[in-house]
């Protein structure tokens, strides 16, 4: 896929990841609406991006959102969807644990919703994780909701061909989410990267350009694509 005047829809798009593949979108030339919960975030997008103001578990506000921007070519989701349940199942709180799974929820309405207005050639891209495949200590919720994200790709390639479908996974990435500043962060980072292959975090530019990947190439679909220092073999 050329990308230059493409039109694509991110939602977590003014934030992290989502931010970055707004960014990328915008330099390759692409018509870029960016969606998020918090409004006060769209100041951060870059000249040429839009906004719109989006909860990825509205179902009914998620599809007249669709309708009112249809027809586009590429569909990214980064959207995190709520909390995250972190800690050992046999003490895991059930309800935080069903929790975790908003994320999975938004994406099936993303991408519900969104594939009937994807143009024939279009692309759509989910983020999921390294837990998926490499599940740490407490990271339970985290595992399930990754691999439930990887098998509906995999699973909704199949229907949409030869529209595409793909999921990039992070490593331990570098981002907003983490709360920690100065010296304190840079501890955090060197002690839960110090075993991977690429001892450091990653970026958000990194997966971005991961995502712009699984967007131009067409002969990608049905595949996850890892961009994680290599912590799947660590």
């Amino acid at each position: 896929m050329n990308i230059s005047g493409k039109k694509a829809l991110v939602f977590g798009g003014t934030s992290g990841i989502g931010l970055a593949t707004v960014e990328q979108l915008v330099s390759l030339g692409a018509t870029v609406v960016a969606m998020g919960r918090d409004a006060s975030k769209a100041a951060a997008l870059p000249e040429g991006a839009t906004f719109e103001q989006c909860d990825v578990r509205e179902r009914d506000a998620l599809d007249v959102l669709f309708s009112k921007l249809a027809p586009f070519d590429i569909l990214v989701s980064a959207a995190t969807g709520g909390s995250r349940a972190i800690g050992p199942f046999s003490d895991m709180d059930m309800d935080g644990y069903m929790g975790s799974f908003d994320k999975l929820w938004g994406y099936a309405n993303v991408v519900r919703y969104g594939v009937e207005h994807l143009s024939d050639a279009g692309s759509i891209v989910l983020v999921s994780g390294s837990p998926a495949r490499r599940c740490g200590p407490g990271q339970v919720a985290l595992s399930s909701v990754g691999g439930a994200v990887e098998a509906l790709s995999r699973a909704v390639a199949k229907e949409i061909a030869p529209k595409r479908i793909n999921v990039m996974s992070p490593g331990l990435i570098d981002t907003p989410m983490v709360p920690l500043q100065g010296d304190e962060r840079v501890a955090l980072y060197d002690k839960l990267t110090g075993n991977n292959l690429i001892a450091r975090a990653g970026t958000s530019h990194e997966c971005a350009q991961g995502i712009i990947f699984l967007i131009q190439n067409d002969f990608v679909t049905g595949t996850t694509l890892d961009v994680d220092g290599g912590i799947l073999l660590s």
